[in-house]
């Protein structure tokens, strides 16, 4: 199988610093891939090189056989890759509703209010916010802010889906809620996210990559990850 996408040689320098330090990487369709490490291993910027948010200073993105690497975000979003944000960024003055509407009018080619209506609803379902359709986002709690992130993530009908601390500010409930949720997206798409919670990470992923220091550390299942004493070491510590 053709991986979805790959990285090779991907680098990011702020100055001196090397916040991402010649990544080579590859996720397959419709796996759950997970990237973990300490604070200021990379993740972020890695994620955000992936979708454009940052140019890289060196290095090639290649998304299903096409090299993306200087297309700017949004020309991603049309190739399909969704990004939820780390800190969330929903129109705090805007209903759920219409939150998730912005990005549904984005896959309809034509003005049509049922099909608009069916996408809206179809995303805050899934994520267990129907209910809260009328709500004012700025209203909503955070972990349920953070769950209008994907909705909206979901909305763009992404082929990548990359999710920034998905689980942060969530309930006990909402996490268990949240895996499902992830695995039936994975049905359809692939998923990519970054976590700290080890629970759902061991849980969830179908493989992890571990980040130190801008570079990959160590890749492989949960039980690989789990059993890596450089890994153990480096992040898991006592939770290995």
């Amino acid at each position: 199988m053709t991986p979805l996408l790959t990285t090779r040689d991907l680098r990011k320098n702020y100055g001196g610093l090397r916040a991402v330090d010649g990544v080579d990487f590859a996720i397959m369709p419709g796996e759950i891939r997970a990237v973990i490490g300490p604070n200021g291993a990379g993740k972020t910027t890695f994620v955000s090189l992936i979708c454009g948010r940052v140019p890289p200073t060196s290095g090639q993105i290649v998304l299903d056989g096409n090299d993306i690497t200087d297309l700017p975000a949004h020309d991603r979003v049309r190739r399909g890759i969704a990004y939820t944000f780390q800190i969330t960024s929903v129109f705090s003055a805007l209903s759920a509703y219409d939150n998730v509407a912005l990005p549904v009018q984005r896959t309809l080619t034509g003005r049509s209010k049922g099909r608009l209506h069916a996408g809206v609803m179809s995303a805050l379902e899934r994520t267990g916010l129907a209910d809260r359709a009328d709500t004012t986002a700025g209203a909503l709690s955070y972990g349920h802010q953070r769950l209008l992130e994907v909705a909206m993530g979901l909305a763009l009908k992404p082929r990548l889906l990359i999710l920034d601390e998905p689980t942060q500010g969530l309930s006990d409930g909402e996490i268990e809620s949240f895996m499902q949720l992830a695995r039936e997206i994975a049905r359809d798409a692939t998923v990519l996210l970054i976590e700290h919670n080890m629970q759902v990470v061991m849980e969830l992923a179908d493989r992890i990559t571990v980040m130190n220091a801008g570079k990959i550390l160590a890749e492989g299942t949960p039980e690989q990850i789990r059993a890596n004493a450089e890994v153990q070491r480096a992040y898991l510590g006592t939770e290995a």
